[in-house]
């Protein structure tokens, strides 16, 4: 009876045993760790660079570096880079990467070049005519 009782703790304890929970507990708490490990990386890379930037100078020429702020009284240039040729890359659909334009090309918009319509408002107040009148930006 006794070995029997034995072999069936023995079974029981094999079957019931947590083992591969334990074994993913045991992978969680290494990735953890890992995760842990990197931050801890990071805090001091963060703490060496606050050490650096301490002074006013180093914080303003990090500003200028990597966030394009200016002092007071200061204006921001970006000169975009072009190809060999000169010109710009193709066109991707941001203002800024468009070609640039001659100065002696540009007219002034004070010149009135561009000839307007008179708006002709009929006598009619019907609510088609008003509603019409309303939506010109249309034309």
């Amino acid at each position: 009876m006794l070995p029997l009782a034995v072999v069936t703790a023995v079974v029981m304890l094999c079957a019931w045993f947590p083992l591969s929970a334990l074994w993913h507990q045991q992978s969680v708490i290494d990735e953890t760790g890992a995760q842990i490990a990197a931050l801890n990386q990071q805090d001091r890379a963060l703490q060496v660079q606050s050490k650096s930037v301490s002074s006013a100078a180093q914080a303003a020429l990090l500003a200028r570096e990597q966030y394009q702020l200016v002092s007071r009284g200061q204006s921001l240039i970006q000169v975009l880079p072009g190809d060999s040729a000169g010109q710009v890359a193709a066109n991707t659909g941001d203002p800024g990467i468009a070609p640039l334009v001659a100065p002696s090309s540009i007219t002034s918009l004070s010149s009135g070049t561009t000839a307007t319509r008179p708006l002709a408002h009929g006598a009619s107040n019907s609510f088609v005519s008003r509603f019409v009148r309303t939506l010109e930006f249309w034309r």
